[in-house]
């Protein structure tokens, strides 16, 4: 991959790069890359740190991998409305994900306030601690005699831990939200990838219908939970629920605003702990670090309490590496008000820019040999040297995500309990594909034969 920054240093721009149109609106090249993430990894390769391209129903696009380049663009704070399109009808009270400026800046700011403060992941952290043993229990039980599917299993995990931060202990069968929150994820993501004539019509009808129901559950039993905030006058800075209560929002933005939050936690943490599982196996020197630490931090617990993350610096490290390698969000997008100058090159208003956090963070110029699992890139000495935005898996600028200090906490817990408790080695002969599906996520899984380790 080819790298380089600048400044523009006046006269006449420089003509943005890119493949030649083609009539199908790129579609075709997107496709047979295996997709959007995969390949703005191709353009970067081939024709550098900013490359125009064509994407179905954009009239410009801009992708750009430099983290030096990037700056220019942090302050960007409008989402083009078409990628997120698929999430309207689960909102009522406008998308969450491209409401505008003005109004997002309060928002976030509420959000910000709950999701990223250490009150709220303190109060939660025993119920993410027996959710977790909970799996990892089912998995003694099962043995090593079946291999686990990681990512199926773990994103139910990081489901059910967002479902007790989103509603706390207040609902009466958490299964039962699980449940209807998987059936209408299931019916809207699956619009986004399924191929056409694949369904049939009465299919189709049947599926939304449940997932119709399933929403109205949901919704139902948020209303539920906000009835009872409103009549215990709740202001708990570290409730979310809560917090949007006492800051005046209506019902369906509150209603809203849990949905998403479900929505953007929901693969956050299981997706990105399945990748590090994925890496630690294959790399059996970095997980022999990794379990030594967490052995020494913990002694004979078999879970961390929350002040021991901070001593955990090593998996703290792994993880941010994994995140490298495997960003959950594989890009993000943004949307121009005007010309805005990018090193030498000038993007017109309108367009859209993809930030292509995996092709980021797989440059050369600040990750050498990137393609290697190195978690000591993270050591205080080695992150000094690097620009900002040279490692994003949760996005950066006004539209970065509110969730990341709670989906860290998250993470940082599930692998301590698991790697505690468990060796984790891959299931010979089978391969692992990245594919973006909202997520990074691995076309047939990752599955993964689970050991208890020995004591000691």
């Amino acid at each position: 991959m080819t790298s380089e920054s600048g400044r523009q240093t006046g006269g006449a721009a420089r003509a943005l790069p890119g493949p030649e149109p083609r009539a199908d609106g790129g579609a075709g090249a997107i496709a047979a890359a295996g997709g959007l993430h995969a390949y703005q990894l191709r353009l970067h390769d081939a024709y550098g740190p900013v490359v125009r391209f064509q994407l179905p129903g954009t009239e410009v696009a801009v992708s750009i991998c430099d983290p030096v380049l990037l700056e220019a663009t942090a302050g960007l704070d409008e989402r083009p409305v078409r990628p997120f399109a698929f999430l309207e009808p689960l909102c009522e009270a406008g998308n969450l994900q491209v409401l505008p400026a003005a109004e997002h800046g309060p928002w976030r700011h509420l959000l910000l306030s709950v999701l990223a403060g250490r009150p709220s992941h303190e109060r939660h952290f025993g119920q993410f601690t027996a959710l977790t043993t909970a799996l990892a229990d089912r998995w003694a039980e099962q043995g090593d005699r079946t291999p686990v599917a990681l990512q199926q299993d773990l994103t139910a995990l990081s489901l059910r831990m967002i479902c007790a931060y989103a509603f706390g202990g207040e609902v009466t069968d958490p299964e039962g939200v699980v449940a209807a929150f998987e059936e209408v994820l299931t019916e809207h993501l699956g619009r986004l990838y399924e191929v056409p004539g694949a369904v049939g019509p009465a299919e189709r009808a049947q599926r939304a219908e449940r997932a119709a129901a399933a929403l109205a559950r949901l919704r139902a039993t948020v209303d539920r939970v906000v009835a009872a905030h409103r009549i215990d006058d709740r202001t708990d800075p570290s409730d979310l629920i809560g917090a949007l209560v006492a800051a005046g929002e209506r019902p369906a933005r509150i209603r809203d605003t849990v949905m998403m939050t479900l929505l953007a936690a929901h693969h956050t943490t299981g997706v990105a702990v399945s990748w590090t599982l994925y890496l630690l196996a294959r790399h059996p020197e970095v997980a022999a670090r990794v379990t030594e630490e967490v052995d020494r931090v913990l002694g004979d617990r078999a879970a961390p309490e929350y002040a021991d993350l901070r001593r955990l610096t090593y998996l703290g490290m792994t993880l941010k590496e994994a995140m490298r390698r495997y960003p959950p969000a594989p890009y993000g997008a943004r949307e121009t008000a005007e010309d805005l100058a990018v090193g030498d090159y000038l993007i017109p208003a309108g367009a859209t820019v993809f930030y292509p956090f995996w092709a980021v963070h797989m440059n050369p110029r600040y990750w050498p040999e990137p393609e290697k699992f190195v978690p000591e890139r993270f050591t205080p000495e080695a992150a000094a040297g690097r620009p900002k935005l040279a490692h994003v898996p949760f996005g950066f600028g006004p539209r970065s995500c509110e969730g990341a200090a709670l989906a860290v906490v998250e993470a940082e817990l599930v692998l301590a309990v698991l790697l505690k408790r468990f060796r984790f080695r891959p299931v010979a002969g089978d391969e692992v594909t990245p594919v973006e599906r909202f997520v990074l996520w691995a076309a047939d899984d990752i599955r993964m034969v689970v050991s208890p380790r020995s004591p000691g």
